[in-house]
C-alpha cells in the first residue's frame, strides 16, 4: 500500500515596506519552486496583520500560508532561498501530522474581526 506523502505548511511573513510588486514576485518564485519540486495543496493569503512583537523594527507583516507536498531537496532549497531573500521577515516550514485540521480562513483582518464578532453571542434579551 502506497504511503501518502507528508503535507508541509510554509508560513511567510513578508515586509509591508516592500512594494506590492516585490511581495508578489516573492510569492510567485516560492510557488514556482514548490510546483517544480512538489505539489501545492492550498494557498491562503491572510493579508497585512500586526505582529505580536516587532521583527526588524516592523510592527506588521503580510501573512501567507502555502501547504504543499515535497521532498527533502525542496525543503532545503526553500530554506536556503527564503533566508537570503530581501522582503521576507520570517518563514517557518512545518510538517503536518495526519489528521491535522485545515487552516482557518482568515482572509483579511477586517473580515476575520467581523466573523468573530458575528459568532459571539449577543447580550440582548
Amino acid at each position: 500500500m502506497a504511503k501518502e506523502p507528508p503535507v508541509y505548511d510554509l508560513v511567510l511573513l513578508l515586509d509591508t515596506q516592500a512594494d506590492d510588486e516585490r511581495r508578489n514576485e516573492i510569492l510567485e518564485n516560492v510557488q514556482a519552486a514548490i510546483e517544480k519540486g512538489g505539489e501545492i495543496v492550498s494557498r491562503h493569503d491572510w493579508g497585512v496583520r500586526p505582529t505580536v512583537y516587532e521583527i526588524h523594527k516592523r510592527p506588521d507583516a503580510d501573512y501567507h500560508l502555502l501547504q504543499f507536498h515535497g521532498d527533502n531537496a525542496l525543503l532545503e532549497q526553500l530554506d536556503h532561498t527564503l533566508k537570503i531573500t530581501d522582503g521576507v521577515l520570517r518563514f517557518r516550514i512545518i510538517k503536518l501530522r495526519a489528521g491535522t485540521p485545515p487552516p482557518p480562513d482568515l482572509g483579511t483582518p477586517a473580515a476575520a474581526a467581523a466573523s468573530a464578532a458575528a459568532s459571539e453571542p449577543s447580550d440582548e434579551a
